[in-house]
């Protein structure tokens, strides 16, 4: 008997559910971390990334019950910097957290077009539909408004695409030649391009129809369409267009390549790399380790040993969940 999807996803996390759970001994095992003289950061990490974000969730209303205060702003007064931030990440539940990411990407100092792509790119439809309900309940706005506030061009067109949350479901057998025709005319058989094509097709399709129309274009053309895409779009654009078609490949392989980014070269994106920890721990965080063995010579546990330091380390590879030397 196969498994339904979802059983997958949850065998593919690094992190999953304590067994013998007790809310109440968990908060108190975090009120004495963090009560008296110094604070004791490594049962901190232990224990928040040896529980799922649910039973997390549990801790938090027993902490409040048990002692009257709220654990985050306990948490956030103990801890600071990139550590404080990965355990916040961690106490947020996972629809409160893309949502947050979202309105601090719109609403700070300039946009974050990358933590938009990332988030619009990779998520399912129904995790879309649950972000736009939770943003207006949360801010009494329209996530598709202020995206489309901030943003504009063929960049904010497919934003808008897909943030309506409705691709065709299954594949349309009869329309993967033409669909990879319309790309082939659009992008290299064009002096410019016609980039409503590309939006249109990969903002409604499925991405089991999107991979057939991939390997109809290739035969086409002679190119993969990331190889196209990169030569005729540029700038934002490009790079949801990119998460888009590596996200209907594959979604860990895009959060492999994602995290290889992040820590590559000088300097890490810590915020990058925080986001992607937390969000795809409990998700395909397995998957995403022997995607990311495929493009790198290390481990992603070998480059987080490398890339980052004290607390915030041991936290990131305790959610990593192990390496593949």
């Amino acid at each position: 008997m196969s498994c339904p999807l979802w059983y997958h996803w949850i065998q593919q996390g690094t992190v999953k559910a304590s067994g013998n759970f007790n809310a109440n001994e968990d908060a108190e095992t975090l009120y004495k971390a963090m009560k008296g003289l110094g604070t004791d950061e490594d049962a901190i990490l232990q224990l928040l990334t040896s529980r799922s974000n649910t039973q997390r969730q549990q801790i938090k209303a027993a902490y409040k019950t048990l002692h009257g205060k709220d654990l985050v702003s306990d948490l956030k007064g103990e801890l600071g910097g990139k550590f404080e931030t990965l355990i916040v990440g961690l106490m947020t539940a996972p629809l409160a957290y893309d949502v947050t990411s979202l309105r601090n990407a719109i609403k700070g100092a300039g946009t974050d077009e990358k933590v938009l792509v990332e988030i619009l790119a990779s998520r399912t439809a129904q995790q879309v539909k649950d972000i736009v309900a939770a943003y207006r309940e949360e801010y009494d706005d329209s996530l598709e408004e202020d995206i489309a506030g901030d943003t504009s061009g063929h960049f904010k067109r497919l934003l808008v695409i897909l943030l309506q949350a409705s691709r065709q479901q299954g594949v349309q057998q009869g329309n993967i030649e033409s669909d990879a025709q319309a790309l082939f005319k659009a992008g290299e058989q064009k002096f410019g391009t016609d980039e409503q094509q590309f939006i249109t097709i990969l903002g409604n399709r499925s991405a089991e129809h999107l991979r057939k129309v991939f390997d109809a274009y290739m035969k086409l053309s002679g190119y993969e369409i990331e190889e196209s895409i990169q030569r005729e779009t540029s700038g934002s654009l490009r790079d949801l267009l990119l998460a888009v078609v590596k996200c209907a490949r594959s979604v860990p392989a895009y959060f492999a390549e994602t995290l290889y980014y992040s820590m590559k070269g000088a300097g890490t994106d810590d915020q990058t790399l925080i986001r992607v920890m937390v969000t795809r721990s409990e998700v395909d965080m397995l998957d995403i380790r022997s995607e990311f063995r495929k493009i790198s010579p290390k481990s992603l546990h070998a480059m987080i040993m490398g890339d980052t330091g004290g607390d915030y380390r041991k936290a990131l590879l305790l959610l990593c969940g192990g390496d593949d030397a």
